[in-house]
């Protein structure tokens, strides 16, 4: 809605015009505008167009999701760097369903920019791990399955993690049994 600078002045304004309310002897005037001054510091955090993008990826509704953060113009100049993570990690989250090349380029730049909750960014490289597993980089996606599980303290994803690990146990299985047999014809 509006950028984080113009978020930050008119916070300080409203706080400014509280102090005056105070002085003045308005004493719940002063409390309401201090209140209504600290929405604006928290929206200067939070954006609030991905606050809701949150919400609707939350019910699942995709296209929802999407249209609010198609809401923000200039990610660069609009959002802080970590606001800039996570709309890369939702972008990533939405697109992953369809474009794995396009999601892991999101998810990338949401690892690079950084994410503030520790089961986000585990998310976002078990998101990678994946995508990296299913190009066949089965080192990189160890490393980055690994790093998820390190991040993953609350063990929230645990079972992701061990389904993933499963899955690549068992495309590691059939190429060694499947070679063996090509060794046996040709004898």
């Amino acid at each position: 809605m509006y950028n984080k600078n113009i978020k930050l002045l008119i916070a300080i304004s409203i706080f400014a015009y509280a102090i005056y309310q105070f002085i003045e002897g308005y004493i719940g005037n002063g409390i309401m505008f201090i209140l209504l001054s600290l929405i604006f510091v928290f929206l200067y955090f939070k954006n609030e167009f991905i606050l809701l993008s949150f919400l609707k990826l939350r019910k699942q509704d995709f296209e929802g999701a999407k249209k609010w953060l198609d809401k923000i113009k200039n990610p660069k100049s609009a959002l802080t760097s970590k606001q800039q993570g996570y709309y890369n990690y939702l972008n990533g989250v939405m697109v992953s369903q369809t474009n794995m090349n396009e999601a892991e380029k999101y998810f990338k730049n949401a690892v690079t920019l950084g994410l503030s909750m520790d089961h986000d960014m585990a998310m976002a490289k078990l998101n990678l791990a994946g995508i990296a597993f299913s190009k066949r980089r089965k080192q990189e996606a160890t490393k980055l399955l690994s790093e998820a599980q390190k991040l993953d303290k609350r063990g929230m994803l645990t079972d992701q993690i061990k389904m993933m690990k499963d899955q690549m146990k068992k495309a590691q299985v059939p190429n060694q049994h499947f070679g063996g047999h090509r060794q046996q014809r040709r004898r």
